[in-house]
């Protein structure tokens, strides 16, 4: 598994993380038995990254992460987690004595004094853009209740913002369904020596190249109810493409590659290849999906044309789905 530096702070992190919005909640449900089985197989498979929120399942997921790692002295895992969802996406409760509190919450889920990473949650663009929002995390980097922080952000606006402002990192998403961040963000990423994650790198699961016009979803997965942004934004669920449209595009894709190669690792070393990407956080709700993201990353060692498979990439995102996602985030 290639490492690669998280920003100025002297860490390394896996190429390949592990994205656990799934162990909480939004996904249908996961047993405590299988959220620990795949952590354990992402980290047997050399996964150091596991990123997480202090709402996926109302800290559910943070909970099992900081059970897990307490197994596991000595484990090397970076956790990023995120803050900022605990009330009404107003700008006016961003402020640090909600940042404390929030915090607090956190270190006790993940059993951590000083959290390694904390980022805010897709905030309010006002509050990307507000020196005082940087001044709080500054302010608990200072009291050690955090390591570093980043932003996590819906479009390459709010991200370029976050990178002006010097954070560790930006988290947005990326994927062959969503090229944009392509053009001004990871050039941006690495001018200023900011990590970025490159968050839904499946597309919810269109990428996973399983998924027919049949194919259903739970009640509670957010792919039944957010499909036109219901409940939040629309590109967090099928990176915002239509649900038919994607898996036109995902048949495309697959086409065009060898034996052996599936197109989520396909979709995972193509995302991971792109210069200025630092880690890409898929999510996995099986030990089986754990090893194969994991695995994934051996294809950055040669073996698949990584370049061919970005001109089809491309050649898919301009005839079926540039008009739809492009101009949006």
């Amino acid at each position: 598994m290639h490492a690669r530096p998280l920003g100025r702070t002297g860490r390394h992190i896996s190429a390949i993380g592990l994205g656990t919005w799934q162990l909480g909640a939004d996904w249908g449900d996961v047993s405590e038995a299988a959220a620990l089985n795949v952590l354990g197989a992402s980290l047997d498979g050399g996964v150091t990254l596991f990123d997480t929120a202090d709402v996926y399942g109302d800290g559910r997921s943070e909970t099992l992460i900081g059970d897990f790692l307490a197994a596991r002295p000595g484990h090397g895992v970076t956790v990023a987690t995120k803050l900022g969802r605990r009330l009404p996406q107003e700008p006016a409760n961003y402020t640090l004595q909600n940042f404390r509190a929030w915090t607090d919450r956190s270190r006790r889920n993940l059993r951590q004094d000083t959290l390694d990473l904390v980022q805010l949650h897709c905030p309010p663009e006002p509050v990307i853009h507000d020196p005082a929002s940087y001044e709080a995390l500054e302010t608990l980097v200072a009291e050690g209740a955090i390591a570093a922080y980043g932003v996590s952000v819906e479009t390459c606006a709010q991200a370029l913002a976050a990178i002006e402002h010097g954070v560790t990192n930006v988290q947005i998403i990326l994927n062959p369904f969503r090229l944009k961040p392509l053009e001004e963000v990871l050039p941006a990423a690495r001018a200023a020596q900011v990590s970025v994650f490159a968050r839904v790198p499946l597309a919810s699961g269109l990428l996973s190249g399983r998924y027919t016009r049949d194919t259903t979803f739970a009640a509670s997965d957010h792919r039944t109810y957010n499909r036109a942004g219901e409940a939040f934004d629309r590109g967090e669920t099928f990176s915002g493409v239509d649900f038919e449209l994607g898996i036109e595009a995902a048949a495309r894709l697959t086409s065009v590659l060898p034996a052996g190669v599936s197109l989520p690792a396909a979709s995972l070393a193509w995302i991971a290849s792109r210069p200025g990407v630092t880690s890409v956080i898929p999510g996995a709700r099986s030990t089986a999906q754990a090893r194969a993201n994991a695995q994934a990353g051996a294809l950055l060692d040669g073996g698949f044309d990584l370049e061919a498979f970005d001109a089809v990439v491309r050649q898919v995102y301009d005839e079926l789905l540039r008009e739809s996602v492009h101009p949006h985030w």
